[in-house]
């Protein structure tokens, strides 16, 4: 249950006993207000609904309305997800009226603004962990990055934040290919070696 997920995950909160879905509700708004949270993000969103009746989906859809328009501590809500997702927000017309979609297109190398944005994001996170990344900076290796991320940006923000763990554990003073190769094994469950930044004619295999 969602509700009973964000008091456990978000708020730190044990639940108990049975409970309405609008108490749950109030219980989220009451201890946002109470900690001061103004916003909360659900990743993934649009997995929530397939699961539902048509009539879960409605009362989810009507407690992220609730949530917004509280008038005593009115919440932000970030739902992020696939395109899926905004099938079902938009069919809460009132909802869709208070929600803002901001679409994110695939990575395409082809136009400048991703590869400046890559590179610009690239360069941003490694400077941040003590990093230089002017010797991975080149067009091959944003080939691989963003096929290794299925050309999605919050995929490529979680890889390179990985490889930086990766590099600072290892204690090394050079970001590497080495450190996206085993942030992307690892994260995928592969074997040590076998990714797009280490085989040479990667693009048939991943």
């Amino acid at each position: 249950d969602l509700g009973v997920h964000t008091l456990r995950e978000g708020f730190a909160l044990p639940t108990s006993g049975r409970m309405t879905q609008r108490e749950i509700w109030d219980m989220v708004g009451f201890h946002a207000r109470e900690q001061g949270v103004h916003g909360i993000h659900y990743d993934e969103c649009q997995h929530i609904f397939p699961k539902k009746s048509a009539e879960g989906r409605a009362m989810i859809l009507d407690s992220f309305k609730s949530l917004l328009k509280k008038p005593d501590w009115p919440l932000m809500l970030i739902l992020s997800g696939v395109d899926e997702l905004a099938s079902h927000i938009n069919s809460e017309e009132q909802l869709a009226y208070l929600l803002r979609p901001v679409p994110f297109r695939e990575i395409s190398l082809a136009r400048d603004a991703d590869v400046q944005e890559l590179n610009r994001l690239c360069f941003a996170y490694a400077d941040t962990a003590g990093f230089d990344f002017t010797p991975l900076s080149s067009m091959d290796f944003y080939r691989r990055l963003s096929r290794a991320c299925s050309y999605r940006w919050g995929l490529v923000i979680e890889l390179l934040i990985d490889a930086l763990v990766e590099a600072s554990r290892s204690k090394d003073v050079r970001l590497g290919t080495c450190h996206f190769c085993r942030a992307f094994t690892d994260r995928n469950s592969l074997p040590s070696g076998y990714s797009p930044f280490t085989i040479e004619d990667f693009e048939p295999l991943f």
